[in-house]
């Protein structure tokens, strides 16, 4: 069959030729059209595959050797590209070739390069060993032919002698010295000659049997060889030249080693034992020697000496003079003081419009905060607020030395309390100006009067009273008083004429330091003098590092700092101590070097103070430690100076009968060390706004190590106090219940002596304690064994009734004695 196209189709039985009925579900059928291809069939030529015809020949002139479909053009195209790859192999594989070529050319010609310079060097060490043997020759020949003369002039003398003895004088016979000096000649050995034929240098190498055969003695170094040819190179210059000697100041600390010793003189350190030797001191290069015996080697030497201290290493810190010119004004650090409550913190909240109590736990101040104000005529002035709360005397008093003004702030409805008289006393100490804000002005009770009055008893003499003293009257809540107080600021300053060089290396105090887990050891700095810069190093206490990065005080990263500007600091090895000073340095060895001094000099401070204990004073210690109790605690705080103010609040918790007993502060997470410490000790740990990390929490879990948290200090306080108050033994005070006198003494058997007693006073009780009265003196004290009302036992009797008493193993009782009868009870003491 076929269809419209005439091409074959399939037939199927039972359907339309060319097509087939395919059936589907639910009856539903479809005629397809299908179509087959034929295949075709290449039927090759006969002789097609003769040899001696090329590929393309028969490829394209025999149709049956081509592949199907393939025109003429197509199969010659595919013929050019299977040549052009086989040309491209052809150049890769010679281009391959030739690279290989170019290679093994370079590697023979630095072979031969390395081999002629090998080679060049043998030759040189063979011409430089053969001067040396030619020039021990010529002096072994020397002192050879100079013996031989000395022996030779010793015989004629001594045959000139004999013959003159005997008196016979015989003529010296013709041509003598000509034979002798021929025999000499010949005897001479053979053995210098060289290639030249004459006396020169050995020819051919030096074995290994001519060294050892004794010809020529010994062989010296080359470097032996070059100082030799150096002092013929001077002798023939004119004479010996001595290389001049060059004297050195050698800087000479206390102690110092003897390499370090002959490093600074430049000099051998083998000299320089040997010279010690030679002094009677046996010493290695790595050990040390005191400073007297270095300045007699120094002399020794030629050198001179420059005795230097291990305090010269903080002579680094510029300490010079600013001129004039180079002094700029700054901004006045003003320290706001007063007691707690009286509105310090929320006084200067008005000035700087912000909110700072709220971020602080229970209201209270509990740092040292440092802030810059900008006023509204642009002037800027430096607040730094201190807390008011007794325990935190010390940092009030650091905030007094750094300060310019103080803003002495009192409350008007509460006058002057015990921290005021402190601050007063603190500005006082520290010569500086005090500025007198009355504060809360605005409540009805407010009597500021009365609190100028109170300042006259400390000898601070406002100008109402016609003193010198500026006082203002201000609110913090409505902000009346606030203009006044910023001028009377400013007209202190101004009079004070602030002023400091931004040109120099930076000085600071740190007002405050903390260990910040993320950022590592933070440093709050006010800057007093020059600018301090990112990247700078600087030394602070015990600590150094290089300012990693300053934030200011409202948390934005800073790139420098000039003076009176407050600014946290990030780069410190470690926390300082608040009050440290920090001093900008050169180089880090520099710092480094002050930090070990001033660590070294605060270890041997304390070794030095428990050195000058004597013995007396330790057991006079011990023995009045032995009626103590001690409470021991670990303090860990978030900053420095939280935990010196809480170290300083526990010292005078106690008396003489309890105390106690810091055994470590610290700033900081609680860590598994304080952990461990605290189990060992048996002491709780006191985590003031800090926490324990998860390691030291499962690890006082599992060593049952109680762990307490603070926010307000007052509360730590209180309850270190409830708990040293529990080692306080209790106290018994004794109450008399009743008098009772013995009528008559009787003998039971089987009780002993029972006495027969009225109770006169009182009321006498079984459980209660007796005591035994003769003549108004106590003979005996102790519980009684038996109290009985005729003949049944009673549990008390009253005053005037009879009763029988029987004391516990005590049976001198006599007719007329009085039983005194008392109770016990424990009172809870408390510390005070």
């Amino acid at each position: 069959m076929s269809d419209n196209d005439g091409k074959k189709t399939l037939g199927v039985r039972g359907s339309r030729p060319g097509s087939v009925k395919q059936s589907f579900s639910h009856g539903r059928t479809k005629n397809v059209v299908v179509e087959t291809k034929r295949k075709r069939v290449v039927v090759p030529k006969p002789g097609a595959g003769k040899p001696g015809g090329s590929s393309k020949q028969t490829a394209a002139g025999d149709p049956s050797r081509r592949p199907a479909g393939i025109s003429d053009a197509e199969m010659e195209r595919r013929l050019k590209a299977v040549q052009a790859a086989k040309a491209r192999e052809a150049e890769e594989a010679e281009q391959r070739a030739a690279e290989e070529r170019a290679r093994e050319e370079e590697r023979q010609r630095r072979r031969a390069e390395a081999e002629a310079k090998e080679r060049e060097e043998r030759e040189r060490e063979e011409r430089a060993r053969a001067k040396a043997e030619e020039e021990e020759r010529k002096r072994t020949e020397a002192a050879e032919a100079a013996k031989r003369a000395a022996a030779a002039a010793a015989a004629e003398q001594q045959a000139g002698t004999a013959d003159a003895a005997r008196g016979q004088s015989k003529p010296a016979p013709a041509g003598g010295a000509p034979r002798k000096t021929e025999r000499e000649r010949e005897q001479r050995p053979a053995r210098g000659r060289g290639r030249d034929g004459g006396g020169g240098r050995r020819s051919g190498k030096l074995t290994l049997n001519q060294a050892l055969s004794g010809e020529g003695g010994r062989q010296r170094s080359i470097a032996a060889m070059k100082r030799q040819q150096e002092r013929a190179r001077q002798k023939a210059m004119g004479g010996p030249v001595e290389r001049e000697k060059v004297v050195r100041d050698v800087q000479l600390p206390e102690a110092i080693t003897v390499g370090e010793l002959a490093n600074r003189m430049a000099e051998r350190v083998a000299d320089v034992v040997k010279a010690l030797m030679q002094s009677g001191i046996m010493a290695t290069q790595n050990q040390s020697i005191d400073a007297d015996t270095a300045e007699l080697i120094i002399e020794e030497f030629g050198h001179r000496v420059t005795r230097v201290s291990d305090s010269d290493v903080e002579d680094v810190i510029d300490s010079v003079d600013d001129s004039e010119e180079d002094l700029m004004p700054r901004p006045p650090v003003i320290t706001v003081m007063g007691h707690v409550d009286h509105g310090k913190t929320s006084l200067l909240d008005a000035i700087r419009n912000a909110k700072v109590v709220s971020g602080e736990a229970g209201g209270i101040t509990q740092h040292i905060g440092a802030y810059q104000v900008k006023t509204d005529d642009g002037a800027l002035l430096t607040f730094l607020d201190t807390p008011g709360h007794a325990a935190f005397t010390s940092m009030r008093s650091r905030g007094a030395q750094v300060t310019d003004i103080v803003i002495l702030v009192v409350a008007a409805d509460d006058a002057v309390m015990p921290q005021t008289i402190e601050a007063i006393n603190h500005a006082k100490a520290a010569e500086v100006p005090m500025i007198v804000a009355i504060n809360k002005i605005d409540r009805p009770e407010a009597n500021p009067d009365k609190v100028r009055t109170d300042l006259l008893q400390h000898e601070v003499i406002v100008e109402k009273m016609s003193g010198d003293v500026q006082d203002v009257e201000v609110s913090a809540i409505t902000g009346q008083g606030l203009d006044e107080l910023l001028e009377a600021i400013a007209l202190q300053a101004e009079i004070l004429e602030l002023k400091a060089n931004p040109g120099r290396a930076a000085q600071g105090a740190v007002i405050e330091a903390q260990l910040d887990v993320g950022r590592g050891p933070v440093a709050t700095v006010l800057v007093q003098n020059g600018t301090l810069r990112q990247g700078d190093i600087f030394v602070v206490g015990e600590q150094w590092g290089r300012v990693r990065a300053m934030e200011n005080d409202q948390g934005k990263r800073v790139k420098e700092a000039g003076p009176s500007v407050p600014v946290e600091v990030l780069g410190l090895n470690g926390t300082p101590e608040a009050g440290d000073v920090l001093n900008v340095v050169d180089t880090e060895a520099q710092a480094r070097e002050i930090a070990a001094y001033r660590e070294q000099v605060a270890k041997d401070k304390r070794a030095a103070a428990g050195a000058a204990t004597t013995l007396e004073q330790l057991m006079a210690k011990a023995k009045a430690d032995e009626n103590v109790a001690e409470l021991p605690i670990l303090v860990k705080a978030d900053v420095q100076g939280s935990a010196e103010a809480i170290v300083q609040a526990m010292e005078k918790i106690g008396n003489d009968e309890v105390r106690v007993r810091v055994l470590h502060s610290g700033v900081g997470a609680i860590t598994e060390t304080d952990v461990g410490l605290a189990e060992a000790s048996g002491a709780p740990i006191m985590g003031f706004n800090v926490r324990a990390n998860a390691p030291a929490r499962n690890s006082a879990n599992q060593k049952s190590v109680e762990i307490r948290y603070y926010s307000v200090i007052y509360d730590l306080v209180d309850d270190v106090k409830a708990a040293a108050s529990g080692l306080l033994s209790a106290e018994i005070r004794e109450h008399f219940i009743g008098y009772a006198e013995i009528k008559e003494v009787f003998k039971v058997s089987g009780v002993g002596k029972v006495a027969g007693c009225l109770v006169t006073e009182g009321v006498a009780r079984r459980s209660a304690g007796v005591r035994l009265l003769r003549d108004n003196v106590v003979i005996h004290e102790g519980t009684l064994k038996t109290l009985k009302r005729f003949k049944d036992e009673v549990a008390e009797v009253q005053s005037g009734q009879e009763c029988g008493m029987a004391f516990e193993n005590y049976d001198d009782i006599r007719a007329g004695d009085v039983i005194e009868i008392f109770e016990r009870e424990e009172v809870t003491r408390t510390l005070d």
